[in-house]
């Protein structure tokens, strides 16, 4: 089986500015006209600054925050 190269629910998200794990990837949003990813999604969290975008307790990451991707996990810094 190929590797899709996009298949982020199996990378761990990790916030360099502190070192904290937020968790793996449960969605990822893009910008349907130029089909460009904007953010991913991590659940959970408690960090209202971080979830103003979100409806829930989701951390919406948009994507100029996503500093490096791994293969087995994606720096971000938020």
């Amino acid at each position: 089986m190929q590797d899709k190269g996009l298949d982020f629910r199996h990378k761990e998200v990790i916030n360099i500015t502190d070192g904290k794990r937020l968790g793996y990837v449960q969605d990822v949003c893009a910008d349907l006209e130029s089909g460009m990813i904007t953010s991913i999604i991590v659940p959970g969290g408690n960090n209202k600054f971080l979830n103003m975008f979100s409806q829930s307790n989701d951390i919406v990451i948009p994507w100029p925050n996503i500093k490096c991707i791994g293969e087995d996990l994606i720096l971000v810094e938020i």
